[in-house]
């Protein structure tokens, strides 16, 4: 069997978001709870989350969304990593939140800073993991952004970024006009 360069490199960028995704889920979580969620996006679906972009990016007058969804149509994969609000129930030994305890975050609609961090870990674990594989990423929160408006995680993560993932000659990500 003769498997060209093409073929083989979109199924390369498929199986790395797979494994950044499994990167993601075992990475390291504020008292073992996990809250974080992933998607890889491909094919037409992914080529509809870079229409909603670039559309939000017209609407909203932001020139980098559209550049961005220039970015993911380039890409083979996009890989989605979101976490799902909830508080830890550290109580009154955190207030990071600037809520006092948990109890106030609930109460004032506040965001525990936790996922936020839980998040961060498990994407720098994914684009880690990303970079081993020799695949070439970029965090985005823009194509997260659009996947909220799209609500691809149906309502279970809040705050989502994306990492496209691209395999090629030279990274699409950088150099950017």
């Amino acid at each position: 069997m003769i498997y060209k360069s093409e073929e083989m490199e979109v199924k390369a960028a498929v199986t790395a978001a797979m494994q950044m995704c499994v990167a993601a889920r075992t990475a390291p979580k504020a008292r073992g709870i996990d809250q974080i969620h992933t998607l890889v996006v491909t094919g037409e679906e992914k080529q509809q989350l870079a229409d909603k972009l670039e559309e939000m990016g017209r609407e909203q007058d932001t020139a980098f969304y559209i550049r961005d969804a220039g970015n993911l149509r380039g890409a083979q994969a996009v890989v989605l990593i979101g976490v799902k609000e909830g508080k830890r129930g550290l109580g009154e030994g955190c207030g990071y939140c600037h809520f006092g305890s948990c109890e106030g975050c609930t109460k004032a609609d506040g965001t525990c800073v936790f996922d936020s961090i839980d998040l961060g870990i498990a994407i720098g674990s994914a684009v880690a993991l990303g970079e081993d594989l020799r695949v070439d990423t970029r965090v985005m929160y823009s194509i997260g952004k659009a996947a909220i408006a799209m609500n691809l995680f149906e309502g279970n993560a809040q705050i989502v970024m994306g990492i496209p993932v691209s395999v090629s000659g030279k990274s699409p990500f950088f150099d950017r006009k």
